[in-house]
């Protein structure tokens, strides 16, 4: 029993190690890849996350106004 036991133990220590393991890679890996995205990003010149969430608020407000008016023209029509 014992001896099983030992087994076990010593198996989920690799199991562990290797996990542990896996896990240092995997961060690494998504590190650079982000680090490569910024880099070309960059490098092309795009909008930054926060301008294209700035245009994409000033687009629904838009949005909504267009809306509110066009709904205030099939209102204003109605009632003629």
């Amino acid at each position: 029993m014992s001896k099983s036991r030992f087994v076990f133990d010593k198996f989920a220590k690799l199991i562990e190690q290797g996990l542990i393991n896996y896990k240092d890679v995997s961060d690494e890996v998504i590190t650079i890849l982000k680090s490569k995205r910024d880099e070309i990003v960059f490098k092309m010149k795009l909008a930054s996350k926060e301008e294209v969430d700035v245009l994409n608020k000033r687009m629904s407000n838009l949005e909504k106004k267009l809306e509110e008016k066009q709904k205030r023209k099939k209102t204003s029509k109605v009632k003629k």
